[in-house]
């Protein structure tokens, strides 16, 4: 039998992972075991040991049952019934101070993984049964198939529910990248089918056009319609840090999302030249640049989370939700770089708001580097974020507008505040669903019924209440307070 390698002694020490568990199965093989293999097979690979405790303690497995432990996890391994498609994973036997202990490598796999019958997905250092999270299986599919949400086709809408204003616009655009551009000889229709925006639906035949063609170029009334929960959110920081000092919530296309940006990041951050061979360029602007197209164009939009850029006094980050290939801080020196939203990014390299895939990041990287003399922070997982360090010259001459006096400045906050939660409020509750209405309802009537009882009162189904409830939580308008039995529901309205 081999010792046990430095480099998984080192996998131990350093502790449960997204990528790491332990488990103590001495005797035999716990449930907890194969939940773990389907997990790790859905999102990233992982290391599994047994004969080992939870807190790294290696505890080793008994030597009368160790043949017990590997026949029991081969065969059951390779059970239709048990894992589904079946694995083919073999623990290999690695002794350290006289104990034995079991390791398998889980690779990741092509298909989605089901563990009797369950969806198990990783999530920091916990096994995840997202069988009925209908959002969270949509993504896993999404990330084995390499399919696209935003090709979604929607047979009912045409290109003349677009906006010929803005292809007309994108279409000028693209002459600052070049001058005789194809595009400058084709007609709006032309522009969107060679740009793969209209597609075949697979189900029903009929051609439509995509969700990235309402992201691109709808109305605001066509994207609400379709994606509810499209929204950025920019917030300046530096003197109320408890809540902000500005803020613009953005609601429209993803061009004119890219305008809005641009102008609250230009607002509230002073500017330096800097001279780039004979060129004289700005560090703020090319930063921004590249985070706002970053924030638009890569994120998860199935995702109800809220994008969003901030301004602080010492930093600015974005948030958005991310179709995760890998979790933790990305190298520079080693990243490489995937497609996410592929027919957006083409669209916004075309009229140059964005670049080649993964020029992004080495761009941020210099002009940070310029603008602070710091480094840049990206950070993979389900949620995307990047850091910009900044010097306290950057926010310190320019902010919110000048106020007469305190008075003035408290009551413009306190009327912000105000409208801007009635406004929110207003957009959320107009773009739910008749039984996610149906369901906050009886929340509101009666905030001790469970979800049992609210799917009596209606007539539905208790899977259907649950899925309305995910929804309402997600938007933060309901909280579950307490057990599902004896708890009760916080309506924040």
């Amino acid at each position: 039998m081999s010792h046990l390698p430095q480099e998984l002694l080192d996998l131990i020490r350093d502790g449960e992972s997204i990528t790491v568990e332990f488990k103590k199965s001495r005797t035999e093989v716990t449930k907890d075991v194969y939940e773990t293999v389907c997990s790790f097979s859905n999102r990233d690979g992982g290391h599994l040991f047994l004969g080992v405790k939870d807190n790294g303690e290696i505890l080793g497995i008994e030597e009368d049952k160790i043949d017990k432990v590997k026949k029991e996890f081969v065969t059951s391994i390779n059970n239709e019934n048990k894992m589904y498609p079946p694995l083919y994973l073999t623990p290999v036997e690695y002794e350290y101070d006289g104990k034995t202990v079991l390791y398998v490598r889980v690779p990741v796999s092509q298909d989605v993984c089901r563990c009797a019958g369950r969806i198990y997905d990783r999530n920091h250092e916990s096994d995840i049964d997202i069988t009925h999270h209908s959002d969270e299986v949509y993504r896993l599919y999404a990330r084995k198939s390499g399919s696209f949400f935003v090709n979604k086709v929607f047979p009912a809408f045409s290109i003349s529910d677009l906006r010929s204003d803005l292809i007309e616009r994108a279409k000028n655009m693209t002459r600052s990248r070049i001058k005789d551009h194809p595009w400058l000889n084709m007609t709006n229709e032309q522009i969107v089918r060679s740009s793969g925006l209209i597609l075949r639906d697979q189900a029903s035949g009929k051609e439509g056009i995509t969700l990235a063609a309402i992201l691109l170029f709808g109305t605001d009334q066509l994207i609400m319609s379709v994606l509810p929960q499209h929204k950025t959110d920019a917030i300046f920081r530096v003197l109320n840090t408890d809540r902000y000092d500005d803020r613009d919530v953005v609601l429209t296309n993803l061009i004119e999302s890219y305008d809005r940006l641009m102008a609250f990041g230009k607002k509230h951050l002073n500017d330096t030249f800097y001279l780039d061979g004979d060129q004289s360029v700005s560090p703020r602007d090319n930063i921004l640049r590249e985070i706002v197209s970053n924030l638009l164009v890569h994120r998860d939009f199935s995702n109800a989370y809220v994008a969003k850029l901030v301004i602080e006094k010492n930093q600015i980050f974005t948030e958005n939700a991310n179709l995760s290939h890998g979790h933790g801080a990305l190298n520079f020196a080693t990243f490489e770089p995937f497609p996410k939203n592929p027919p957006i990014s083409k669209i916004f390299r075309e009229i140059g708001l964005a670049d080649e895939l993964g020029s992004g990041m080495r761009n941020t990287y210099k002009y940070t580097k310029i603008y602070s003399g710091a480094e840049p922070q990206f950070v993979e997982g389900n949620i995307f974020r990047i850091t910009v360090p900044l010097t306290e010259i950057a926010t310190a001459t320019v902010g919110p507008n000048n106020y007469s006096s305190a008075d003035d400045r408290i009551n413009d906050r306190i009327n912000d505040r105000i409208n801007d939660r009635i406004n929110d409020r207003i957009i959320i509750i107009g773009n739910l669903s008749k039984t996610e209405k149906s369901v906050l309802n009886e929340m509101q009537k009666n905030p001790y019924l469970t979800g049992d009882e609210i799917g009596e009162q209606l007539g539905v189904s208790t899977s259907t209440v649950v899925r309305a409830t995910k929804k309402l939580k997600d938007l933060g308008i309901v909280n579950r307070i307490g057990s599902n039995k004896i708890g009760y529901w916080d309506v924040n309205l």
